[in-house]
């Protein structure tokens, strides 16, 4: 048979005594702590990297539909171009030069199109702003606490 030792009681409350957990006071307690909480930290911050990779690579798609729709755009204004080029070799009368403008306009288009979505692609744009934050933010509490 297995020995029970005697409860003990709190004289004020008349409940049985709690200790305090030893462990969430103690230097061993705390290394333990720390040594359960630095996996989890950069579990998380892995995460948000991921996180932030990933959402720089949608913008990278969506920059590379902009510069493909711009040089869609911009391949139609040459081909309105060619076409003004030979109303006007053809006909020395006013239907190429309306055409030459649509050309030009459509051509103004495609260029901004394009630029915009050159902008998208910048370097800038693929810095994981967030995660560089939170880790200089980590660095910072270990100096502190060091």
């Amino acid at each position: 048979m297995s020995q029970t030792q005697p409860r003990q009681f709190d004289s004020a409350r008349r409940q049985p005594a709690r200790s305090q957990p030893e462990d969430s006071h103690s230097v061993t307690g705390l290394l333990h702590q720390l040594g359960r909480e630095v996996p989890l930290l950069f579990t998380k911050e892995l995460a948000l990297a991921k996180s932030e990779i990933t959402s720089s690579i949608h913008a990278t798609k969506a920059g590379i539909a902009s510069v493909a729709s711009g040089g869609a755009v911009l391949l139609a204004g040459f081909i309105i171009l060619l076409q003004a080029a030979v109303y006007g070799l053809s006909q020395v009368v006013q239907p190429w030069l309306a055409a030459l403008i649509v050309g030009a306009v459509v051509v103004v288009v495609g260029l901004a199109m394009v630029q915009a979505g050159k902008k998208k692609l910048e370097p800038s744009a693929f810095t994981p702003d967030r995660t560089l934050h939170a880790l200089q933010k980590d660095q910072e509490a270990i100096r502190r606490n060091a």
